[in-house]
């Protein structure tokens, strides 16, 4: 069995984000849904500038185009921006599908 060592592996933290301007429902609960606002997004995350009140670690479920629903949890939170990571890598292709759908500021 092969290991990569945390050196090697890829950081989702220096993916290449791109910059949105999209505004689609997430599920906070099963029962509770907002609007949000994502500002640039990344095949392993996004960042909204909504209020919202979460602490880290903290889940939701966001819908987005093409990728469908997915579970993003809260990484950090600064002067009203956040920044959560998918719970999942979206597919390349998925991914820029996906952008084409999204508007660019």
């Amino acid at each position: 069995m092969t290991t990569v060592s945390p050196e090697m592996s890829p950081d989702p933290r220096r993916a290449t984000r791109f910059p949105v301007d999209f505004e689609t429902v997430c599920e906070i609960q099963p029962d509770q849904e907002m609007q949000i606002h994502i500002a640039n997004i990344s095949a392993h995350g996004m960042m909204l500038t909504d209020p919202i009140e979460m602490e880290k670690g903290d889940r939701i479920t966001v819908r987005l185009p093409v990728t469908g629903r997915i579970e993003a949890y809260l990484v950090w939170s600064h002067q009203g921006r956040h920044g959560f990571e998918f719970e999942r890598v979206i597919r390349q292709p998925d991914f820029v599908r996906m952008l084409d759908k999204m508007k660019n500021p």
